[in-house]
This record gives structure tokens, sequence and C-alpha cells, in this order.
């Protein structure tokens, strides 16, 4: 279904804002019963019907974005990713579930898993690993559902990809297609990072490649998204022509432009990236003040992405006697 504005309205007499919610609402209330119907019908009846909700579910979006309360999204979100998993053992080949998959077991990940793993340095020494283990294990799963959404179209890119990345996204040519480059090259970047054995580190290009393809047909994706993952990306690659820092400085101003300076992500990108590279102390302040001073509320659709990175500006701010020598 199309996009609509919040001024138009479904039949004349409900706002779409209104059926947008509704449509959510009765989604939720019904998803209980899925198993229950799903066990009382056949195996044709089966797989239409987990079309169906599976499409529901990955169409739908949900409230989370706009929460304010982290820990009720922490306990809530597995269970949708779970259900979705299961909906897809009816329909394997399913493109927007796959990408749901792959974005909520990232975002999950990174918000969760990586941010507890990085808590735990400062006191629960022994707890850094086993979260660091979860987190890359977790990404790796968003990864796998990339790729198999991406596969959905073009059959063998997995394979292709670990031979000639370059090759592989050549003939990625439709936007509708970077969702599932974008997620899929932040699941993987975020499995190399996580993984400290640097067993993965080999898989590089194979991000470089998707995050590359996804810029040049849409760089401006996910609201400025796309830019504020780069940020930090830029200062890591290798064989690139230019300086890092300016690259990444560029991302940023995107980033900043693109959401109005409504959102504390790129903010903490540039922070945590380039200013704490270069032991700057005064510019790693300013930055992480500046995204203290946003304001969830002007932003209610992204309320929750900037409620934890403001919970994460204020963990950098009570380390930095071990992020600066003095």
């Amino acid at each position: 279904m199309p996009e609509l504005s919040s001024s138009q309205t479904w039949g004349g007499t409900i706002s779409i804002d209104n059926f947008a919610r509704t449509r959510t609402t009765l989604v939720c209330l019904l998803l209980p019963l899925l198993p229950l119907a799903l066990l009382n019908t056949g195996c044709s009846l089966q797989s239409a019907a987990a079309d169906r909700f599976g499409e529901a579910i990955a169409a739908s979006g949900s409230t989370f974005a706009a929460d304010n309360d982290p820990e009720l999204v922490r306990a809530a979100v597995p269970f949708g990713l779970k259900l979705m998993e299961g909906l897809l053992t009816e329909n394997p080949r399913q493109e927007a579930l796959l990408l749901a998959c792959s974005r909520g077991f990232t975002q999950y990940a990174y918000a969760f898993v990586m941010q507890d793993a990085e808590a735990a340095e400062d006191g629960e020494i022994s707890r850094v690993g086993e979260l660091r283990g979860r987190g890359k294990r977790l990404f790796l799963r968003a990864r796998d559902y990339g790729l198999r959404a991406l596969e959905v179209r073009h059959p063998g890119i997995t394979n292709l990809l670990r031979l000639d990345p370059s090759l592989a996204v050549r003939n990625l040519a439709d936007r509708e297609e970077v969702p599932a480059l974008y997620w899929t090259a932040i699941s993987w970047a975020g499995a190399i990072a996580a993984g400290k054995d640097n067993d993965l580190v080999a898989d590089l290009p194979c991000v470089d490649a998707l995050i590359d393809r996804a810029e040049a047909l849409e760089p401006d994706h996910d609201r400025g998204g796309l830019h504020t993952f780069l940020i930090t990306y830029e200062m890591n690659r290798v064989g690139r022509s230019g300086r890092p820092e300016e690259r990444a400085r560029r991302h940023f101003a995107r980033a900043v432009e693109l959401t109005g300076g409504r959102q504390a992500a790129p903010y903490l990108a540039l922070a945590e990236s380039v200013a704490l590279a270069n032991q700057d102390k005064p510019e790693f302040l300013q930055l992480v003040w500046q995204a203290l001073w946003v304001d969830p509320e002007l932003a209610p659709e992204t309320r929750l992405a900037n409620v934890l990175a403001q919970r994460r500006a204020r963990w950098l701010l009570g380390r930095l006697d071990k992020l600066f020598i003095d």
C-alpha cells in the first residue's frame, strides 16, 4: 500500500494515522491466536495464513520506535523476532519478512546486547566475552536473513559475494533493494566488530561492496541512517582515497542536515569515531552534549533511538578518565 499523508483520509471518515494505529492494534491482538489457527488448518491454508500475517507484520511496523521506555522494548522485542522466524518456516522466501528479521536482530543486538557488553567492561569483566559472543551470533543471524532477502531476487549472490564482492553487487540497480543491502552490511560489520578474535575480518570487502552499492543507489537512505553508519565505518576502512576523517565529517554534516539536528546518533558517532581517535576532548564533550541537548519529543517517530543514544552519552561522560589521557 502506498504511503499516505496524515491529512488524507481512509473512506472519508477515518484518518490514515488512525487507520494505521488500528491496523497495528488488530495485528497485535491477533498474534497470540496465530499458532492455534495454524494448528487447525491444512498445509496450504497454513502457508496462506503465514503469508498474510507475515506481510502485515513486516509492513505495519510497530510502536517500538516511538516508545520512551527501553527496558519495556527490550522485553517485548524477542517475542516479535521469534514470531517472525516462525512465520518464515511457512514461507522461507518472503522478502519483506526476511528484511524485517535482519533489521530487528541488528537493532536488538546493538541497542541492548552490545551496550550491555560495553557497560560490563567497567565491572562485570567475566560477562564481557559472553555478551560479545551473543552479540556476534545475533548480528550473524541478522546478516544471514539479509543475505536470504537478497537471494530472493539474485540467486547465488551469497557465494558470489565471497568470491568477487564488486561483481556480486553490480546487478543490484533497484532502489527497493537498498534496505537489504543496508541491513546486511550493518549486521555484517557489527559481527566483525563484536568478534575480538577477528575471524571475520576477511569479510570486510563484502561489507564495503554492500554499503557502497546502497550509498550509490540511495545515499540518504533511512533518513540519514546510512550516513550515520558511514561516519564510523569510514574511519576503519583501508584502501580508500582521501583522508578518513574528511569523509567521516562529510557524512556527519549530511546526517545532521537530513535529520534537522533532531537525532542524537550522528553527534555520538562523530564523537566516538573522530574526536576520541584524535584525543580531542573539547570536541568530544561538545558533541556529546549536543547529543544530550536533542529533545526526543521533537521527533516522536524515533523517540526510542534518541533515548538510547542519550543513555549512551551519559555513560560516556562517566568514563572520561578511561577515554582520555590528560
